[in-house]
């Protein structure tokens, strides 16, 4: 019998710390209309790709949720990031491995193209094709197929049933629809080529754009979504490579939107500007590190190869990083200690790291560090290479790695050699093995405990670590499989108690949203979707 699963009623039982939301003002539904004055918004974020298939990185994924339109999406504001029809007129399971969605009549790109189903099965076609190393089709695992059996239908076939995050996946970075007349099936469009082409759906189309510095929005017209009226004439993004300068002008009203990443320290100052206002979010973000099981010391292709020496050195860090000084020193307590694999707040959110690294209570434990490390035959100290992000992670990246080497090294035990490299050629090191151990951060693409585990330990992940557990991997494909909460719930324990004993990361932080406005400016929400929208700030 077919099973209808009402998209209301898909609130995930992960979404406990997400429900709430800030908000300058609450936003209103209903189509795109403009007016109203130029907004700039301020970022030190980059971006990697406008080509959806050739991106997984909060900071391309924000201009792009802009400009290209999901299926359905979570409504600014929301209670719950539960997602409802956008372009749709309606999304549900027709069967257990089959989701089947109904795309509103008269759709068009702001080229003037036809939107219909056939640029639906397109997306996902070439996101899957494509496979990009820095894109987000690990996020399509379980797709089997597409179809599009008529121009308003398309329906999405699943390799295991009853999936409980596919409705969400939708409207994650997986999720968003282009132009078939446009982009080519099998390769990433240089942004150049997409700006002059205009295949644009969403809320705003590009008028312009020099990488790194700025992009200009103007509102489409012809968007037909669910996800809010666009309340100014335009909006204009200036790209940091510096947070000092992003602080300063918005001090100076030439922004008027800081959104990441201001220093900790420039957030407290900026909260006693009578000028300015801090608008805080639920944060689902969170910050840790890598080690690459190839290159790490000891690693599979590393001198020496030992496996169980290198897991003695992975625990080793984990007893010897000190997350509460980091938070405290380093983030002002704008961000907190993360002990665990899914962040606190989200169910099943289990802080194994605390119980089996460091003194059992979240404080460094050096004693267990040089026994782990004697056990295994290790030679002290070891020498580490240790890589960080200064632009895409923020400035604070800096002292917050300063701190992980100091702290390391205060043991004895290892020789920290810490460096760091620019975001873009940074994302192309990582995956090619170039850094041994480095950092990394994550944005949650849903509010599913799923999203904090399947793409780092799943096959296929975006990690890219060599880091290879079947058991893992067997229970990360089955628990995003079983609706029985309980049983899920379970599983999703299992992995975190499994990988704590790897190491294959190793998880620090947990931080909320922040944005910084000038007074006069309103409609900036922050909410579980994890999504500025820009339509609806206005001044």
């Amino acid at each position: 019998m077919a099973k209808k699963l009402q998209l209301a009623a898909l609130a995930v039982a992960s979404a406990t710390v997400l429900a709430a939301c800030a908000t300058t003002s609450a936003p209103q539904g209903g189509g795109a209309s403009a007016s109203g004055n130029t907004i700039t918004v301020g970022t030190t974020d980059k971006i990697t790709s406008l080509d959806p298939a050739g991106m997984y990185d909060n900071g391309s994924f924000q201009a792009l949720v802009q400009v290209y339109p999901f299926l359905v999406d979570v409504k600014p504001g929301a209670t719950e990031p539960t997602p409802v029809p956008n372009i749709v007129t309606s999304a549900e399971f027709t069967s257990p491995n089959e989701y089947t969605v109904k795309l509103k009549d008269g759709l068009t790109f702001a080229n003037g193209h036809k939107l219909t189903s056939s640029d639906v099965k397109f997306s996902f076609d070439r996101d899957v094709k494509i496979a990009d190393e820095n894109g987000p089709s690990s996020l399509l695992a379980n797709l089997e197929s597409v179809s599009a059996p008529d121009d308003s239908t398309v329906v999405f076939k699943l390799k295991q049933p009853n999936d409980q995050t596919f409705p969400q996946i939708l409207g994650s970075p997986a999720g968003l629809i282009v132009d078939e007349e446009v982009f080519p099936a099998d390769k990433i469009l240089p942004d150049a080529d997409i700006v002059k082409a205009k295949p644009f759906a969403g809320q705003y189309e590009i008028a312009s754009y020099n990488p790194g510095e700025l992009m200009s929005l103007t509102p489409f017209a012809g968007y037909k979504g669910e996800i809010g009226k666009v309340e100014n004439g335009s909006v204009t993004v200036k790209y940091y490579a510096d947070a000092n300068n992003l602080r300063l002008d918005t001090e100076n009203g030439a922004v008027d939107v800081a959104w990441r990443q201001l220093t900790a320290t420039d957030v407290q100052s900026m909260a006693k500007n009578d000028k300015l206002k801090v608008v805080n979010g639920p944060g689902g973000e969170i910050r840790y590190m890598v080690f690459n099981f190839d290159t790490m010391p000891f690693g599979a292709k590393a001198d020496g190869a030992d496996p169980k020496k290198a897991q003695a050195v992975r625990a080793a860090v984990a007893h010897l990083v000190d997350r509460a000084a980091i938070a405290k020193d380093v983030y002002k307590d704008t961000y907190t200690p993360l002990y665990s694999y899914v962040p606190d707040g989200l169910a099943t959110a289990t802080p194994t790291l605390k119980d089996a690294y460091g003194d059992g209570s979240g404080k460094p434990d050096a004693e267990k560090a040089k026994k782990v490390l004697a056990d295994a035959g290790v030679q002290v100290p070891v020498a580490l290479n240790l890589q960080y992000n200064p632009d895409h992670y923020g400035k604070n990246s800096g002292d917050e790695y300063a701190a992980v080497k100091s702290q390391l090294e205060a043991s004895g035990l290892f020789t920290v050699n810490l460096q760091s490299t620019e975001w873009v050629q940074y994302s192309k090191d990582r995956t090619n093995d170039v850094y041994p151990v480095y950092q990394l951060g994550w944005f949650p693409d849903i509010s599913d405990p799923d999203n904090y585990l399947a793409p780092f330990f799943g096959k296929d992940n975006f990690v890219a670590n060599h880091y290879e557990n079947p058991t893992v991997q067997d229970l990360v494909a089955k628990e995003v499989a079983t609706p029985d909460k309980a049983a899920r719930e379970k599983m999703l324990v299992d992995i975190q108690k499994q990988v704590t004993a790897d190491l294959p990361t190793l998880p620090l932080l947990q931080g909320s949203q922040i944005a910084v406005t000038g007074k006069d400016v309103s409609g900036v929400v922050l909410d579980g979707s994890f999504k500025l929208r820009y339509a609806s700030i206005k001044k």
